[in-house]
């Protein structure tokens, strides 16, 4: 009998909700750090492929932000709802991908989905926290109301591969933001995943787009790009932070950057602050009626 060759499965982008194969037709191939094995294929995204993440996010921005925060923590929970369903799924692919073991990978999984029911709590509340009135000469009423940024582009680190990528995805997000996330390039397959998990939720096309890829190709492409709002780094490369500086600079695009997280800190990373690093405030000034 002849040796059956098993067929690996081969990883889309996520653009616009829609899985697409990467206009340069290139793929990287995700390895078992544990055994050697090859776990899958996945694209290599390009700079293309980036620039129509960077349309679809447009697309997904408007529709998402246009939500209300009831209907976006609704939609929030239903996406926690639905990991939790995978939970074993996801605890087997962050061991077979990063190898760590069972149970520290379910106990990653479990704070990643408690991490996104604590935001979904946070969709119809941030505001008014953030928000003001203002004291002003009498006759007016001036409000301060604050905004999402527009389209954020995540780089998630080379650490852990699920629990940043939902931290960082909330927290951008929770306030009416769209995101452009490059995964774990050591562990890239937890994120293939959630990928496939977004294309069945409830959010408008384009919210949450995954360009899979090489990091020193797609940095520079994500922070220069000018209709990209802001970056959220996570990490600690020198080099990598000082290219992204300097293209931020281009368009005075906000910059932020997180550098030895403790991504199991509920302190750190569950606060009001986080999804305030990526909102505008606009004041509004109002005759006061007699």
């Amino acid at each position: 009998m002849p040796v059956r060759i098993e067929v690996p499965k081969m990883y889309k982008l996520l653009i616009g909700g829609k899985f697409t194969r990467t206009e340069s037709e290139r793929y990287l191939v995700a390895v078992n750090p544990v055994t050697g094995e090859k776990i899958c294929n996945y694209s290599r995204a390009s700079r293309k492929d980036v620039r129509n993440s960077v349309v679809a996010a447009r697309t997904g921005f408007n529709e998402w932000n246009s939500k209300t925060a009831y209907e976006r923590g609704q939609i929030l929970y239903r996406l926690a709802e639905m990991l939790e369903g995978r939970k074993e799924q996801f605890a087997e692919e962050i061991q077979i991908s990063s190898g760590q073991n069972k149970a520290k990978s379910i106990k990653e999984v479990t704070k990643a989905i408690d991490r996104i029911i604590y935001y979904a709590g946070f969709c119809d509340k941030w505001i008014q926290l953030s928000g003001s009135v203002n004291p002003v000469q009498s006759g007016y009423f001036n409000f301060s109301i604050p905004e999402p940024t527009g389209i954020v582009g995540i780089i998630l680190p080379d650490t852990l591969s699920f629990l940043p990528l939902i931290s960082r995805t909330a927290a951008v997000i929770t306030s009416g933001n769209s995101c452009i996330i490059l995964s774990n390039e050591k562990a890239p397959l937890p994120a293939l995943t959630f990928s496939e998990v977004i294309s069945t939720s409830d959010f408008p096309s384009g919210t949450i787009n995954i360009p899979t890829g090489k990091k020193s190709e797609l940095i520079p492409h994500i922070a220069g790009h000018f209709d990209i709002n802001a970056i959220d780094y996570c990490g600690n490369n020198q080099e990598e932070i000082k290219v992204i500086k300097e293209l931020c600079s281009n368009n005075v695009k906000r910059f932020h950057f997180m550098n030895n997280t403790d991504w199991y800190s509920d302190l750190s990373n569950e606060n009001l602050r986080e999804i305030e690093k990526f909102s505008e405030i606009k004041t509004v000034w109002h005759t006061m009626g007699m």
